[in-house]
């Protein structure tokens, strides 16, 4: 039998320990040229990166959070595809010199052995000779490349992710201006992905509706984005907040009543945090996004009130524009980020 460091391995890839027929492997997985190193959740199957140096300074009994749906686990059921086809090259190599090793221990000793005779016309003959055998190179590892890195602000982990995420790999669910943030972020890009469309292409989506449609929904997201973080926000800040907003239907929704429910709670009216202009621009963004989500754009006297100026008239279809939502999206960043500094000490 075989002592481990008797078996020949590919470079990456060492037996370390072997027990009767138990056996100890050491696969390296190399990280890409920035340090990162990939990681897939087994529940979504999406991929996600981590800085390698952070990686291994975390703790061996670490359970990861993927990044994308929340699923957590074991850190090591996170390998990707290609990491387990790199192990199981190794794996195989192994198996392939212990079923020649227990061939060896069969065969020890006989060269040749016949049965029978030539002249009856029967016989068995066999012989065995053993081949050397050549490990191949491991496969290498060519995942998808990080765009740009984050880093947790709790953690300190840094980490990439390939699309819209609520979790830190680490920490779990990211704070809620964190998420409110990226997703500003996102509304920001959408906008910049359009200005970049060939012109052709741009010209055939606007006559078609397409442009209005995504600016609507600009408005749309932002409204939502508020809602959610200000709920998280004060559900995190506010003991009786359950209690408070029972009853009380989307009030997070709606501007002037979120900030009277913070106020109300001992926290800062974010109407005196706000300044004037940018507060009515919010006021004016979110009677757009209402005119458009139940009314179909159309002008009533609801949306007139909300409104500081203009020549819009009842029963006129609201116009959107581009600066319009990029606007509303610099106004509702500022917002977000007054919501959060109300409840920090």
């Amino acid at each position: 039998m075989r002592d481990s460091d008797e078996f020949l391995m590919p470079e990456g890839a060492e037996v370390v320990g072997r027990q009767d027929d138990v056996f100890e492997m050491r696969i390296a997985i190399p990280s890409d040229e920035h340090g990162f190193l990939g990681r897939q959740c087994p529940s979504c199957a999406q991929m996600f990166r981590v800085g390698s140096d952070d990686y291994e300074a975390l703790p061996g009994d670490l359970e990861l959070w993927c990044v994308y749906c929340g699923h957590h686990a074991e850190h090591s059921e996170f390998v990707t595809q290609q990491q387990l086809d790199r192990a199981m090259r190794a794996a195989g190599d192994l198996g392939t010199q212990l079923v020649q090793e227990v061939i060896n221990d069969a065969f020890r000793g006989i060269s040749t052995y016949r049965s029978g005779s030539r002249s009856s016309g029967f016989g068995i003959e066999i012989s065995y000779r053993t081949e050397p055998f050549y490990p191949q190179p491991l496969p290498g590892i060519d995942e998808e490349q990080l765009i740009r890195v984050r880093t947790c602000a709790s953690c300190t982990l840094r980490y990439a992710v390939f699309g819209e995420h609520r979790f830190c790999p680490v920490c779990g669910l990211l704070p809620a201006d964190v998420v409110a943030l990226d997703a500003i972020a996102a509304e920001t890009a959408r906008l910049d992905g359009l200005v970049q469309l060939p012109a052709e292409v741009a010209a055939t989506l606007r006559e078609q509706g397409v442009f209005t449609r995504i600016w609507v929904d600009t408005l749309e997201n932002l409204v939502g984005v508020v809602e959610t973080m200000a709920s998280r926000v004060f559900h995190a800040a506010v003991a009786e907040a359950a209690t408070l907003v029972k009853g009380k239907g989307n009030i997070f929704q709606r501007l002037d009543d979120t900030a009277d429910l913070f106020a109300a709670s001992g926290h800062s009216d974010v109407r005196t945090v706000i300044d004037a202009p940018t507060w009515q621009r919010l006021q004016e963004a979110w009677a757009a996004r209402h005119l458009f989500t139940h009314n179909d754009g159309l002008i009533d006297a609801k949306y007139l009130a909300k409104v500081s100026s203009g020549t819009a008239r009842p029963g006129q279809r609201l116009t959107i524009t581009e600066a319009m939502c990029r606007q509303a999206i610099t106004d509702t960043e500022a917002l977000c980020r007054a919501i959060a500094a109300l409840t920090r000490p």
